[in-house]
């Protein structure tokens, strides 16, 4: 699982941006000044650090210098909107730098493009006994091919990237099929019986009572 170090003072902007995160399958830690984000780098490995310039104590500008040879990727996050501030960020090492406010989507798809340029997000994600390989959408057991309708594979991807998650149906609907869960769908039943025949999951994508599912394998 990509795990994103998000270094933000202000509370509210980092809890949001965890919840977003979270939501589409990273693993997020918080902390809330320049000199908790360096203790915790001594430490603990992160794929990605979205980074903000204004921290108390140590600012983003000063821990770049920590962080660069640490080769760990940064998206500066900042209210500060001014050419010399986006050059001092990118000749320090940033690959990318945000300016808030931000529409949650438009973070996602830089993280996902900073992630893709470092070849970290995956390309071939192990789950359950399977290899799905994220770009081609297509999904191997055992070296055969295994063939999901564009519904069945964003759901099992779903899943594959939230192990060990209990799921609600609500959120299973909105995050494959978009919008409002019906009252009383059997969407989402009847997909995760039709995907756990497909791909040998009987015994490992469990029901969750008065909840939804979850997949039951180690992250």
């Amino acid at each position: 699982m990509i795990q994103i170090l998000i270094v933000e003072d202000e509370k509210p902007i980092s809890s949001l941006i965890r919840m977003a995160l979270t939501k589409e399958g990273y693993s997020c830690t918080c902390v809330y000044d320049g000199a908790a984000a360096a203790d915790l780098l001594e430490s603990t490995p992160f794929d990605l650090i979205l980074l903000d310039v204004m921290l108390p104590y140590v600012d983003g500008f000063e821990l770049m210098e920590y962080i660069r040879p640490l080769e760990i990727p940064v998206i500066f996050i900042t209210a500060v909107d001014s050419v010399p501030n986006r050059v001092k960020g990118l000749k320090l090492g940033a690959e990318d730098y945000i300016v808030k406010p931000f529409e949650t989507i438009e973070l996602l798809a830089r993280i996902d493009v900073v992630l893709r340029r470092y070849q970290k997000c995956g390309m071939v994600l192990q789950a359950g006994g399977l290899e799905i390989d994220t770009r081609s959408m297509q999904v191997w057991r055992d070296g055969e091919e295994i063939n999901l309708t564009k519904t069945e594979y964003e759901l099992l991807l779903l899943f594959a990237r939230n192990p060990r998650r209990a799921m609600f149906r609500e959120t299973i609907y909105e995050r494959v099929w978009g919008g409002e869960y019906p009252f009383g769908s059997k969407a989402v039943d009847l997909a995760v019986q039709r995907l756990r025949k497909k791909v040998g999951w009987e015994h490992l994508l469990k029901a969750v009572n008065k909840v939804g599912y979850r997949l039951e394998i180690s992250p």
